[in-house]
């Protein structure tokens, strides 16, 4: 299948694609600061530069786009039809890193959540969200991924 768009049209829609600030980080980090949770932002010293940083709390949030991050059985996680080959190997590589970056962040000590893209969708979504991350902040539990049909925590930090 052919690209519908120019390559022109497919760099500059490339371009635009934004590692940090997106949508449903600034979403979330509105959410939870309206709960009265202060944060840290890409904080440059921890491996992955965690999206928000709770030093208090010694907890790091990390927000993954379903695409980007290849969210497991979640349908914003698709594949572009054309050049597979390029796109398996780029996805298959954001899998790796954000894999060693989740345990690099654990051994170091801290606690870590991620949120998935899809999870924050909706403004009733973020705000569960942010209930959960308010409650698992508190908590605690070492790790906890919130997807868009189901939490996951994991671990005991003590």
């Amino acid at each position: 299948m052919a690209d519908v768009l120019t390559p022109e049209q497919r760099r500059y829609n490339m371009q635009r694609v934004r590692g940090r600030d997106t949508n449903p980080e600034m979403m979330l980090r509105r959410g939870l600061h309206a709960m009265g949770f202060r944060y840290r932002l890409h904080a440059k010293v921890l491996p992955g530069r965690p999206d928000l940083v709770f030093p208090r709390h010694r907890a790091v949030i990390f927000v993954h786009g379903c695409f980007w991050h290849r969210h497991d059985g979640c349908r914003y996680a698709t594949t572009p039809a054309t050049r597979a080959a390029f796109w398996q190997t780029k996805f298959a590589a954001n899998v790796v890193r954000d894999s060693a970056v989740h345990d690099q962040m654990l051994q170091a000590g801290w606690r870590v959540a991620t949120v998935w893209e899809c999870a924050l969708r909706k403004s009733q979504q973020v705000e569960m969200a942010a209930n959960i991350l308010a409650v698992w902040l508190r908590s605690s539990a070492a790790e906890i991924e919130i997807g868009e049909t189901d939490v996951i925590a994991k671990g005991d930090a003590g």
